[in-house]
């Protein structure tokens, strides 16, 4: 039997690896009940998962003339999925999701469908697909909400640069999943910094230990590549492993905090101490980085993703006159006083990214957050090189690097190889 979406047969309309879709609108929609002559932006959402489900609900929520028009995921199901949570009464936005069947695609093409419905794409799907989805809406002239990280290796790194020097001379918005960057308590935190509270930098205590994360047992129907992107985190060449999918949050911290001047080198060790079965693909459960800059400042990295285990998430900038620890937005001076911030409003990092990102749309003054949110992965990229072989990585290396991860455009659901575990001193 085929495949259904919201009642429709896939087979009804599907077309090589996706599924068809009706007539892409152009320009903006005019919608019932909207402010004369106010313009509707159209959005949709590539990856419904947990996060892209909040990201685009956050999107909505942003702007009051927005519709959510198109959906698409490889798995019909999680298409099915999201537009279920989306529409239930309650959701915030029920009554402005306008997807029809016919927009809701399904398939490693799923993208150019949901891409070519709306005006504003949300990014939020397996993270090596992300380069190829990226380049498709920027040559598509849509503004983009782009999650992290941006890429998986080196070439995705650099395929990404170029895209978003397109987006600018385009004038395109493109806002960066990097939320922290959108905190205002971090921002009047990091202007402490940079306004010298800290005297010099001698050195940074980076860590993000956190407990296990889900899986989704293997089912007979299932090709290899199904397993593989429906648990996509445990495996490197679509996750990046986790001190890129997850720990980039603290190096980009740690970058944001250094003046967005970014490690020389990178030094690193990590492992398999827990989850050791085949089950979880082939990335590491912990690295411990040290990353040193051409003054001579280190940051000690760390980050481990273990059950039954202490959690913390935090990180220390120490400089010559006090330290600030970031996650509590205070410094603690060598004088034994102190600076806080005080919080004035409402203030969720990740609705204040969507805010600020429709905010440039309607104002015609766009984002383009492309240069940091390429150098953070990349710097979460070299200490995953640096661990996985052994031997000091510096920035060079990794930029020069032809390593390559990306999927194959001619892509298909068979099966197909797992990498082993990186053994270090044999890579």
């Amino acid at each position: 039997m085929a495949e259904m979406i919201n009642g429709t047969s896939r087979r009804d309309f599907m077309r090589a690896s996706g599924i068809a879709f009706g007539a892409a609108l152009t320009g903006f929609a005019k919608v019932s009940g909207a402010e004369p002559n106010s313009e509707t932006l159209r959005v949709g959402l590539i990856g419904c998962g947990g996060r892209g489900t909040g990201a685009v609900r956050q999107a909505i929520l942003a702007d009051p003339n927005t519709r959510l028009v198109a959906l698409g995921d490889a798995f019909a199901d999680n298409v099915t999925s999201a537009l279920e949570k989306l529409t239930q009464a309650g959701s915030g936005i029920e009554d402005r999701v306008a997807v029809d069947a016919d927009h809701q695609f399904a398939g490693l093409d799923a993208y150019k469908g949901v891409i070519d419905s709306c005006d504003v794409v949300v990014l939020a799907a397996t993270p090596a697909f992300r380069p190829r989805h990226l380049r498709y809406a920027v040559e598509s002239g849509k503004h983009v909400f782009c999650e992290k990280p941006i890429a998986t290796c080196p070439t995705g790194v650099r395929h990404v640069r170029e895209t978003c020097a397109m987006a600018k001379e385009k004038g395109l918005s493109l806002v960066s999943g990097l939320c922290y960057r959108y905190e205002h308590a971090k921002r009047d935190t990091m202007n402490q910094i940079h306004d010298g509270a800290l005297g010099d930098i001698i050195a940074i205590e980076t860590v993000y230990n956190t407990g296990g994360l889900w899986l989704k047992e293997r089912q007979p129907d299932w090709t290899e590549l199904e397993y593989q992107i429906r648990n996509w985190l445990y495996f490197y060449n679509l996750s990046g492993d986790h001190i890129n999918e997850q720990h980039i949050h603290s190096l980009d911290k740690v970058a944001w905090a250094m003046g967005d001047v970014y490690p020389a080198k990178a030094t690193s060790s990590g492992g398999r101490v827990q989850r050791t079965g085949e089950a979880y693909g082939n990335i590491y459960d912990h690295f411990n980085t040290t990353y040193e800059w051409e003054s001579g400042v280190k940051a000690f990295s760390s980050c481990r993703q273990w059950t039954g285990s202490s959690t913390n998430v935090n990180d220390h900038i120490m400089g010559t006159k006090g330290t600030a620890i970031i996650q509590d937005h205070r410094i603690e001076f060598r004088d034994g006083t102190r600076w806080r911030h005080k919080k004035t409003g409402p203030d969720d990092m990740y609705q204040n990214e969507h805010d600020e990102l429709f905010a440039s749309i309607r104002s015609g003054e766009p984002i383009n957050n492309g240069e940091y949110m390429c150098n953070s992965t990349l710097m979460a990229i070299m200490g995953r090189m640096a661990a996985y072989s052994g031997k000091t990585v510096t920035w060079e290396d990794a930029m020069t690097s032809d390593l390559n991860l990306m999927p194959a455009d001619d892509l298909t659901w068979g099966d197909v190889d797992t990498a082993p575990v990186a053994v270090p001193g044999e890579v």
